[in-house]
């Protein structure tokens, strides 16, 4: 039940803030209908931002994550960024009585384009890509299992099985700048393993920062930005 809340809490958060974002982005697109030399510098300072999607799954649901992120700004056009983040969960299933934990940091690189034609509006709409990767260990226990040769009750636990994940994000978003420095935005992301390693136990659970282990998923953030 707890994670089809995440999920819910998830599409409602990215449904409404498409609906209060579209129309500045709208706006954005007629801003400018001449076309004027640019003499803008080019470099436009950086932002900093916490994204808000990942706190809530972490709340509401089995897992989650703490993003941060740093944009630089080049030309209001090109936008290179560094995201980071800790993924985290302690789930336990209510079928199996598995217990699955782990707490570990990952990073991401990549880049955004102001698709916009006037890019030096106050409203952007970007396309992007991502690599991340992550390493790290996680514990997997159960009190008590059938033991499939010999019958009756057995336990495991393992403690720091070691594993490591490669993937890429395209990305596609919104970011509108409400007052000052402050903005506010959201992404959506599709998410492909490249590679991955899941240890000497087989399949993991959870993987920080790519969600549950699979081959690709789909995911968003919704950011609160400062400009710097």
């Amino acid at each position: 039940m707890t994670h089809r809340l995440s999920i819910s809490a998830f599409i409602s958060s990215i449904a409404i803030s498409a609906l209060l974002l579209l129309p500045l982005s709208v706006h954005a697109q007629g801003g400018k209908t001449a076309e004027q030399k640019d003499t803008v510098a080019f470099f436009r300072g950086f932002a900093v931002s916490v994204d808000l999607i990942g706190l809530a799954q972490k709340i509401t649901g089995s897992y989650g994550q703490y993003e941060g992120a740093l944009r630089i700004n080049l030309k209001d056009k090109y936008f290179p960024i560094v995201e980071l983040g800790l993924g985290q969960t302690n789930h336990t299933s209510d079928i199996s009585q598995t217990t699955y934990k782990t707490s570990a940091p990952y990073f991401k690189i990549g880049a955004d384009f102001n698709v916009i034609k006037n890019k030096h509006d106050d409203y952007r709409i970007f396309a992007g890509l991502r690599y991340a990767f992550t390493t790290f260990k996680y514990d997997v226990s159960n009190p008590t299992i059938t033991d499939p040769v010999w019958g009756g009750e057995v336990s495991y636990d393992y403690q720091g099985v070691k594993c490591s994940y490669n993937w890429i994000e395209i990305v596609v978003g919104v970011d509108a700048k409400i007052y000052g420095p402050f903005h506010l935005g959201w992404s959506l992301r599709y998410r492909s393993r490249l590679s991955h390693n899941n240890g000497d136990l087989g399949k993991t659970w959870y993987v920080p920062g790519f969600g549950k282990n699979g081959n690709n998923n789909i995911s968003g953030t919704f950011n609160v930005a400062f400009d710097i």
